[in-house]
Order: structure tokens, then sequence, then C-alpha cells
């Protein structure tokens, strides 16, 4: 919250003498009470993803998925994160709002996508290899340490490996509460009311800050990116770690050693009534 003072100083004209004006000009003082911020920094983590618009391929070999010369975006649930994290600031709940990617130089893109969003300054910790969900959240401790965020918002998880775990290993790395799948965010002093998406409808929980937040898909809708914001974002600091000189080893605990793409699904039969559905499910020896 934002208070403007203004100082006039006593008029110096003569009674009757012209219209009064202050000796000097009139003075605006801004104020910011940093005791209203409910939060002061909130550290948003960013994936490269394959565009979930694209059909994804695996290579000939089978050792992955094909990435050459196909369109990258941010995971859309670190989107939603990263959405979620702005809104905060806008409301005058934060002041400031840092992008983090663990991943190649080419996560740079991504990284200025978020900085075009809206978000201050980015951090990308580059890596070549591929890093499993602890290697990242343990790179994600080290920035924490560092940062001493007071909110950090992750997407529930990215839509290549589909694994849901950075998140909760990062909050027990960094010994603080957690709230996943988050549909619904509410900041109050120093705690945080999520309501969360689980199997049975949605529930509400009470988490002391600092803590870890993970969105779901129906917490918001992210914003589009306009021109003017791409330009600035490119003036924006965006600071680049080796993951070496954090003393994580990149390597994986587990290697995938074979990719294979799914069955092609075969074509359907019509039938015209339910004793033809009951003959065709027993000439397929479902029945």
């Amino acid at each position: 919250m934002t208070f403007f003072i203004r100082n006039n100083p006593p008029c110096t004209a003569r009674k009757g003498h012209g219209q009064c004006r202050p000796a000097g000009f009139a003075r605006s003082l801004a104020i910011k009470v940093l005791g209203d911020l409910f939060v002061e920094k909130i550290l948003v983590g960013l994936k490269r993803v394959v565009d979930y618009n694209v059909r994804v391929r695996v290579k000939n070999d089978g050792s992955g998925v094909e990435t050459d010369g196909v369109k990258m975006s941010i995971n859309p649930f670190d989107e939603i994160a990263l959405e979620e994290a702005l809104r905060i600031k806008e409301r005058g709940d934060a002041s400031e709002v840092i992008v983090i990617s663990v991943g190649a130089p080419e996560a740079q893109q991504q990284l200025r996508t978020g900085l075009a969003m809206g978000a201050d300054r980015a951090i990308l910790i580059e890596t070549s290899e591929t890093i499993d969900a602890l290697s990242c959240a343990r790179a994600l401790h080290e920035i924490v340490k560092r940062e001493s965020p007071d909110l950090v918002v992750l997407g529930k998880q990215s839509i290549d490996d589909d694994n849901s775990q950075t998140g909760q290993m990062l909050a027990a790395l960094w010994g603080r509460p957690q709230a996943t799948f988050a549909s619904e965010v509410t900041l109050e002093g120093g705690s945080a009311r999520i309501t969360r998406e689980v199997d049975i409808g949605l529930e509400l929980i009470d988490i002391e800050l600092p803590a870890v937040v993970t969105a779901d898909l129906r917490l918001n809708e992210p914003r589009y990116v306009k021109l003017p914001d791409i330009m600035k974002a490119k003036k924006k600091p965006l600071e680049q770690i080796p993951l070496a000189e954090l003393g994580i080893e990149p390597g994986p605990a587990i290697k995938q050693s074979l990719y294979e793409p799914p069955t092609e699904r075969k074509r359907g039969v019509m039938v015209d009534d339910v004793p033809g559905l009951v003959a065709a499910l027993h000439d397929k020896g479902i029945l």
C-alpha cells in the first residue's frame, strides 16, 4: 500500500495582493508501508517442455522424445503458478516475483517469457544434463537458501515426466509446510489459506509461511504476453548459475533405457443395436 502526503509550505503573499502561492513547489512524498505486505519475495519455478499443442514423437533409436525443431514452451502448470504470483504482487501483497528454471541455456527463452508476463528478475541454473525431480529440488533449495523467499510456487506437475514430485521434495528439504494441487490461494498475515483439489472434492488448509504451494489447473487463467512487455523483458536481469557451482550432481538416480510410442488404436466398429454390440464383444472374446 502506498500513501501520498502533500507537503504545502505556508503562503507568503500579502492579503489583497494577488493569488496566494506557496513559497516553494508543493512536494509529494510517497511512503511505502512494507508492514502491509504479506510476503516480500515469491519464487516461481518454470520448466521448459514440449508445447502441449505439439504431437510428441519418440526418437527412432528409442532414446527419448524428439525435441529438435519442436516448439518448446513453459510448462502449463508452471505458467498458472506464475500468474498467481503476479496477481498476489498486483494486489499489493508482495514486492518481488522471481522466476527460476533448471536446464539448458535454451531455457532462457521461457524465463524471458516469464519476465514479459511481469516477473521482476530471473535465475537459470544451467546444465546440459538430464536431471530428475530430486536433483531439481536440491538445486531449487540452494537458491531458496540464497534468496530467502516467503513463498515458493510451482506447477503441480510437468506435462513431460508427469511426476508431481519436485514441490513436495523441495518442501521436505527446506523443512517448511507444503500445499499441493491448489485451486485457490489467500494470504493472511504470516499464513496462507489454500483450497486443494482432492479426489473427494475440495480441502481447505491453513499453512504458515514460508511455504511451498503447487498450482492446479483451476487456480487461474494465465494472461497473454503483449509485444511491449516482451521488449521490456529483454532489459530485466537474468542470472545464470552453473549447476556444478551449487554442488549438485546432475545425473538422475533412475535412468530410462527405452522409450516406445503407444500402440496405435484400432479402428472402431459401428453396431446397429445392443444385440449387435453383445455379438461383437463375444467375437473379440471380451464376453
